[in-house]
């Protein structure tokens, strides 16, 4: 049977974690045995941070959401409270993104709400 020299494929696969530790700093983007080390802990973290990232932004629209309804005299529990009674459907990325750009029609939204409760 003949020799298997490992050449080819042994660079392919260190080709393959150096191409993922492009723009690291120090040794780590091109020194395989430290490359390999921050590709597999970069890989772990966009992993718990694709779920982190959920919930990032929903607490970022609720701070949006409670800023803009204080202007009207109304807590965040509350307007939420009394939009789910008047059967207003929107999640929470939308009215603050309507809060945000359209002043007028969250106006009218909080008021939906205040009239609900």
């Amino acid at each position: 049977m003949a020799r298997v020299k490992r050449g080819v494929t042994a660079r392919a696969a260190h080709k393959k974690v150096l191409d993922l530790a492009k723009g690291y700093r120090g040794r780590s983007k091109n020194v395989f045995r430290a490359a390999v080390e921050k590709v597999e802990k970069g890989l772990q973290y966009a992993y718990r941070d694709r779920r982190a990232k959920k919930r990032n932004f929903r607490a970022l629209w609720i701070q949006r959401l409670n800023a803009a309804v204080r202007e009207h005299g109304m807590t965040y529990s509350q307007f939420m409270h009394g939009a789910q009674k008047a059967g207003i459907v929107l999640d929470r990325k939308v009215m603050s993104d309507i809060a945000a750009q359209e002043p007028e029609a969250f106006k009218a939204l909080v008021e939906q709400a205040r009239a609900a409760l």
